[in-house]
């Protein structure tokens, strides 16, 4: 019980959430248009890679994050295209991605930086402590010394709500993914729209994966995801395809990891621990912890009228 009541347990949680609300938003922003989208997996990889290797050959972090955003906008449109545009089966195309990502990192690791992998001198996004807000008890351990990247997931939390609840564009998207011939017949352009939700999506995962790899890791290793991916898409769905509840379905999962670390030495089996994250998953994908409906159109293809 006393483990409850550390401060760095909350902390923790609060860095291991990262890396699950960044995915779980940006596929909130996919299925709230209508699309699918489990390449989250397969993007995140793309994303801790190409960020890791470009933050070593300019030796600055930031472009290496602003690569990974890059990479993720394309695969994301590739997807995309497939998903939209041919009416590609969306779960399917989804782990066609994850796989060729796995392989396509794994052979860039190997080819580019070797057995040894990637150099340990990589340049890492900066830990930022909050002057003030620090020496405050118990809440200034929380955001002690985090990963600016816990910062900017805070702000596109709030950030992604205004935006889908209270914008024009955000009821325009989420018109398509419920009802894609009201919004077509009122003029509006399906498929840009579906686009700009999938692209969203791919940004932000791929920015999930720059998290693991050059803002806690400072390496890249094959599969180094280890399926945060589809626990992100569970997040989503437990999180009833809203920001805020993509965000705190992510921090419960993000606690069952920190949990897990927290009690590695009170000699509970790590098995058990580490088991913790994905029977919360089984959970939210059973839809055992409450229903969860989806937007009316997720994952139907539509062709626009002529």
């Amino acid at each position: 019980m006393d483990v409850l009541l550390q401060p760095q347990l909350w902390a923790s949680t609060l860095a291991m959430t990262v890396p699950l609300a960044l995915p779980a938003i940006g596929g909130t922003f996919s299925e709230r248009t209508g699309v699918v989208n489990i390449a989250m997996e397969g993007i995140m990889l793309i994303g801790a890679f190409f960020a890791v290797a470009f933050s070593y050959w300019t030796q600055n972090p930031w472009l290496g994050l602003l690569m990974a955003m890059i990479m993720g906008a394309v695969i994301a449109s590739v997807f995309a295209w497939a998903a939209i545009r041919l009416s590609a089966d969306q779960v399917v195309l989804g782990m066609a991605v994850n796989i060729f990502a796995a392989g396509l990192t794994a052979f860039l690791l190997n080819t580019i930086f070797g057995f040894n992998g990637t150099p340990t001198k990589t340049p890492s996004l900066p830990s930022i402590t909050i002057p003030g807000l620090s020496k405050i008890p118990f809440v200034g351990t929380l955001f002690s010394n985090q990963s600016v990247l816990v910062y900017i997931m805070i702000v596109i939390v709030f950030a992604a709500h205004w935006f889908l609840f209270h914008t024009n564009m955000g009821l325009r998207m989420r018109s398509v993914g419920e009802h894609p011939l009201a919004a077509d017949t009122a003029g509006l352009n399906v498929w840009r729209l579906r686009y700009t939700g999938v692209i969203l999506s791919g940004i932000l995962s791929a920015m999930g994966g720059a998290y693991l790899s050059i803002g806690m890791l400072n390496s890249f290793d094959v599969n180094m995801t280890n399926g945060r991916g589809y626990i992100a898409l569970a997040a989503m769905i437990f999180g009833k395809w809203t920001p805020f509840g993509a965000f705190g379905a992510s921090a419960l999962f993000g606690f069952a990891t920190a949990l897990q670390i927290a009690l590695q030495s009170s000699g509970v089996s790590s098995n058990l621990l580490q088991m913790l994250p994905y029977a919360l998953t089984i959970l939210a994908l059973a839809g055992l912890v409450g229903r969860s409906t989806p937007p009316a159109a997720d994952g139907i293809p539509y062709e626009p009228r002529r």
